[in-house]
């Protein structure tokens, strides 16, 4: 501390080359990741489901289902739907329309418990 009562403060130019001044420590827990760093698994295959809803019928009426049948899901218009990777809830999303074609935006993504 000086004369006035303020501290001084370090050079940070050059706070490698003393040893009184502390270096900053490494960061705790996950560190940062780029897509490249998973290159070795972009060509492993994973079946990918929306599900909208579900609906529990026997195969008699199920058999009697045509074009313009209206089949009553679970769910509820504008419901989040289930997003599934290789059969395991992974997030859910909204349907979406984009350039006449249905689509799926992941709104929350489901963290797994690990065992």
């Amino acid at each position: 501390m000086s004369d006035d009562g303020k501290v001084s403060l370090p050079n940070l130019e050059d706070a490698g080359t003393h040893a009184d001044v502390p270096l900053a420590a490494e960061p705790e827990g996950p560190t940062t990741r780029v897509a490249s760093d998973l290159e070795a698994v972009f060509d492993v295959p994973v079946q990918v489901s929306a599900v909208l809803g579900r609906a529990r019928m026997d195969v008699g009426n199920l058999l009697k289902l045509g074009p313009g049948t209206v089949l009553e899901l679970d769910r509820k218009v504008g419901e989040a739907i289930d997003i599934y990777v290789n059969n395991r809830l992974v997030a859910r999303g909204e349907v979406v329309l984009v350039e006449e074609k249905l689509g799926v935006t992941m709104t929350e993504i489901i963290r797994a418990e690990r065992s």
